[in-house]
């Protein structure tokens, strides 16, 4: 009889959509499969049918399976899968990863620098995505993920984002499940739903077609199956492959079915329970491996489903070839197999198998062996990495010592906390909690929930967080000391700070002051005194800033005198946001202290957040780029993508600023694909929110309008972002339709809604352009002007070229018309980066100009409406013509060539026609081989030649000449 079938049986729907799914990804168009059934239906069979034929055909195969050896391992199917990468000793493409490969280090033992960010899995997600896209371009890749429901909720949350991503790459997911409840099953059927996966459900065999895999495997043809054999096996399994398998070999080892010289006969009682017949049947074939196999096969069966050979060689202490003999007989008798992906490792081939061993054990032989196991990992692997921690705990667990396995389990959910696995960690950390809760050892207790508590705040499980609290009392009460406790009490302010409860957590901060005493150690009370002064900033208050800022500042001091330098970069940001909005030159020295502190300490993460801060307060201050592109820089070495795509989103403001708007909407386009599928919604929020204004700079209302449906769809109301919504965008786009009121009253409404909602962004108009506005309209004079201008929002440059306007029109208004000039002047050299809004100025302050007798208006409205016609802006094209035949200036048709006019001549009304002339001049040519030059007269010529002078102020034909030459 053979042990498998020697093809797959009553699976060809199946195996043709496996075929198609393969040739799309070969195609780039990728895809997700989940092979869903009950144990022992034929998922790995038929999994192991697809990769078969996608070896056949050139595809790279990578396969990870779930674990099932003790607590939940983070990234385990993961991890597998992409080493297989690195094992074909095919080059990768690593440089194509940019950002994300540091993040992939989570999961790819060679890349893990040990300094990269802790992304959210959905960062995770695409880095997965584009390692995958990477591999498989030119050949298609399977992605064989098994037993997903097994997996951690982590690698859960990547392959979710998988399966919503895998359209048009050369990847093609599959996944097997077992049809129990669990959250891979409920991904599964939410993908089905979405029309982003199929469901391949694995029904029960039909009577035709077991007996054609009877048949099989009995080397007969179907109608040579003995009756009363297919009638039982047909009752007993259910349609099930791998029961069939099973019963059908009890059936014949046990002697009911026997092969005479007329074929398959039956010649005893088939009638048997199921589950005894099978457990019969497996220990029957264990029995054959002799004692010593049974002792080998037990101890791994403690080990889980799937066991290391060098473990199980140290706790038996069996010699090399004995144990592979063993293993060969087990695996010829279809009790165990070769865990493919791991080498050295083995797995038995059905949980009944492990089941049927542990009958024979007794508890205290149970726990005996679990004891010796974990003895055999820690001499092999003392430090544990890996899946060794939560492996040791369970074996500990088991052999009887939960204070061990509570701290083993806690060292494991640290981990899991410290690489981004929230779900796996609160899983580890919490069972370890109720291990440790009913001994007496409350220091460990103690930091498992240190651990805890901030993992439960990710998580956004803040009521069991809070649950937690009551808890800290009864652990001063068996001993823990002071600084331990205030420790947690803080951890748990901190929690309150992440949830937005900030009479809890000040609450919190209470308790941990008073558990300290009324002369608390310096360095406990820094971490307390920061942790309090992050709630009082956000704390509604009158003084809410004082009092952050006295705390962060007795914070540092001791983080100081006590090197705690995460404390003190954390202080230092604090005091820094703080300090911005009176002086930025005050906030640059403090995060240059925390920058300092960052590389002195090596904490490649605070040092990024201090050069980030850094940049963007460069940028503010002067448009200066330079900061913020080093730390884009630093933080793509370090994986942090949120961080890359923060600082795109300002470059993209910047490019739009400073009207390079072909730049912006690219990179908008660009950068919104990759955050919306990453889910970032402040980035979204921030990008939607520079195409607005993009769109309102062009004076496009309608594409303004769209950006900011999109942007209200991120719950924008209520963000940082929305009053720039409002100041950036809507203003600008009512200034570019020529309807200052309306300009006006957005420009208020930013105003309430800083004044309700305070920001720390400083461009919404309130510092600039809605001073500029209220002076020319005559509701704001010198004394809101001058304090205005004093401020440090309005030193940054983006307002304070508004700012300078403003002086520029009460200036002209008291009759200083040299001091008038010389603010334009100023104004025009802040404005240079930023041309639309350069030119716009100069049209509303032309006006003025005009009537206090100041300036050059007719040439700055000649700019203005020379910009703006290039633009499309018609409105403010057709208003600054308006504005020029009032004031008596000669207004000029655009013809073919203008923008080949230099500003500075086309802002003196030099024509298209005079300009030709004028460059001519370069070469001293004469009036008539000028005119030949140019088919007209001589007498044109001369005119034009007059015009010119007139216009450029040279005072004869040879300083006209030399001017075109200098050209």
């Amino acid at each position: 009889m053979r042990s498998h079938a020697p093809y797959v049986i009553g699976r060809d729907a199946e195996l043709r959509h496996l075929q198609q799914a393969l040739a799309g990804a070969r195609q780039q168009r990728g895809g997700v499969v989940f092979l869903v059934g009950e144990a022992g239906i034929g998922k790995s069979r038929l999994a192991a049918e697809a990769v078969g034929a996608a070896f056949d055909s050139g595809m790279r195969v990578l396969r990870g399976r779930s674990s099932t050896t003790g607590p939940t391992v983070p990234f385990r199917p993961l991890t597998e899968a992409l080493m297989s990468l690195f094992r074909s000793g095919e080059p990768i493409d690593d440089l194509a990863l940019g950002p994300y490969r540091p993040v992939l280090g989570r999961l790819i033992p060679d890349w893990n620098t040990g300094d990269h960010e802790s992304s959210s899995m959905v960062i995770l997600g695409e880095a997965v995505l584009r390692l995958l896209i990477g591999a498989g371009k030119g050949r298609g890749q399977l992605l064989l993920l098994e037993d997903l429901h097994d997996a951690d909720p982590e690698t859960l949350a990547v392959v979710e984002y998988l399966v919503d991503n895998l359209e048009y790459t050369p990847v093609l997911l599959l996944a097997t499940i077992r049809t129990e409840f669990c959250d891979a099953l409920d991904l599964a059927a939410s993908a089905r739903r979405r029309g982003t996966g199929t469901v391949l459900e694995l029904p029960p065999l039909t009577r035709p077609q077991m007996q054609d895999l009877i048949a099989a495997q009995l080397g007969t043809e179907p109608d040579r199956v003995p009756p009363e054999a297919l009638e039982r096996l047909c009752d007993d399994s259910a349609g099930s492959p791998f029961l069939v398998e099973e019963l059908l070999q009890s059936m014949i080892s046990g002697g009911a079915l026997v092969q005479g010289a007329e074929g398959w006969r039956v010649v005893g009682d088939l009638r048997s329970d199921v589950s005894t017949a099978l457990a019969r049947g497996i220990l029957r074939r264990i029995d054959r491996l002799g004692p010593q196999g049974l002792t080998l096969l037990s101890a791994a069966a403690v080990l889980g489903r799937r066991f290391p050979l060098t473990v199980l060689q140290r706790m038996t202490g069996i010699d090399d070839r004995s144990l592979l003999s063993h293993l060969h007989a087990g695996a010829a008798a279809q009790l165990v197999v070769p865990d493919g992906p791991s080498p050295d490792w083995y797995a038995f081939r059905h949980p009944l198998t492990v089941e049927a061993l542990f009958t024979q054990l007794t508890p205290g032989t149970r726990a005996e062996l679990a004891g010796r196991a974990a003895d055999a990992v820690q001499e092999l692997h003392p430090d544990l990495p890996g899946e060794w921690c939560p492996l040791v705990a369970e074996l500990r667990a088991q052999a009887g010592d939960p204070a061990e396995a509570g701290r083993l389990l806690a060292e494991a959910g640290r981990r899991a906390l410290a690489d981004g696995a929230i779900g796996s960690a609160i899983t580890l950390l919490d069972r370890a909690e109720r291990l440790l809760a009913g001994g007496a050892d409350a220091a460990s207790r103690a930091e498992v929930l240190e651990s805890l508590l901030p993992a439960l705040a990710e998580a956004g499980d803040f009521a069991r967080a809070f649950d937690l609290a009551e808890h800290l009392h009864a652990l001063g009460g068996a001993g823990l000391g002071a600084p331990r406790l205030a420790a947690l009490h803080t951890r748990l302010a901190k929690v309150a700070h992440t949830a937005g409860r900030w009479a809890d957590g000040n609450r919190q901060i209470a308790r941990a002051r008073t558990v300290l005493g009324p002369a608390p150690d310096e360095a406990v009370a820094a971490a307390v005194d920061v942790a309090a002064a992050y709630l009082a900033l956000d704390t509604p208050g009158a003084d809410r800033t004082q009092q952050a800022e006295k705390l962060a500042r007795s914070a540092v001091e001791a983080a100081q005198r006590h090197e705690l330098s995460t404390v003190a970069c954390q202080a230092w940001e604090l005091l820094a946001s703080v300090a911005r909005e009176r002086d930025p030159g005050e906030a640059h020295a403090m995060l240059e202290q925390a920058l300092s502190t960052a590389e002195r300490h090596q904490l490649p993460l605070q040092r990024m957040y201090a050069l980030t801060r850094i940049g963007g307060n460069a940028w503010l201050a002067d448009g200066d780029t330079a900061g913020l592109a080093a730390a884009r820089d630093e933080a793509l070495r370090l994986g942090s993508a949120t961080i890359v795509y923060t600082i795109d989103g300002i470059l993209i403001l910047d490019a739009v600023l400073r009207g390079d708007f072909t730049t912006a909407r690219a990179g908008a386009d660009e950068c919104l694909t990759v955050v919306r599928r990453l889910r970032l919604a402040p980035a979204v929020r921030y990008v939607l929110m520079a195409k607005a204004t993009l769109a309102a700079h062009l004076g496009d209302r309608a594409a303004m309008d769209e950006a900011l449906s999109a942007f209200a769809a991120w719950d924008g109301a209520g963000s940082q972002e929305e009053p720039l919504t409002l100041g950036l965008a809507r203003a600008f786009c009512a200034l570019m339709e020529e309807d200052r009121e309306q300009a006006v009253r957005e420009l208020r409404a930013v105003a309430d809604l800083e004044r309700d909602n305070p920001t720390t962004y400083y461009l919404g108009g309130a510092h600039g352009i809605a001073l500029l506005l209220d002076v020319l309209s005559g509701d704001a004079d010198r004394a809101r002007q001058e304090p205005a201008a004093a401020t440090a929002p309005g030193r940054m440059r983006w307002n304070r070229q508004f700012v300078l306007l403003a002086e520029a029109v009460l200036l002209g208004r008291e009759g200083r018309p040299r001091e008038a000039e010389a603010a334009v002047a100023q104004a025009l050299l802040a404005a240079e980066p930023y041309p639309t809004t350069l030119h716009l100025g100069l049209r509303l302050v032309a006006d003025a100009a005009h009537a206090d007798g100041w300036g050059e208006p007719v040439a700055w409205l000649r700019r203005a409406e020379h910009h703006f016609h290039q633009h499309d802006v018609p409105a403010v094209a057709n208003a600054c013509r308006a504005a020029l035949r009032r004031q008596g200036a000669p207004v000029h048709q655009h013809r073919t060539g203008t923008s080949r006019i230099p500003e500075e001549l086309r802002a003196l009304g030099v024509t298209v026609r005079e300009f030709e002339v004028f460059v001519l001049l370069a070469e001293r040519l004469g009036n008539k081989d000028i005119a030949d030059r140019l088919y007209i007269s001589p007498r044109t010529v001369e005119k034009h030649i007059a015009a010119l002078m007139a216009k450029t102020g040279e005072p004869n034909r040879a300083a006209l000449c030399a001017r075109s030459a200098a050209l």
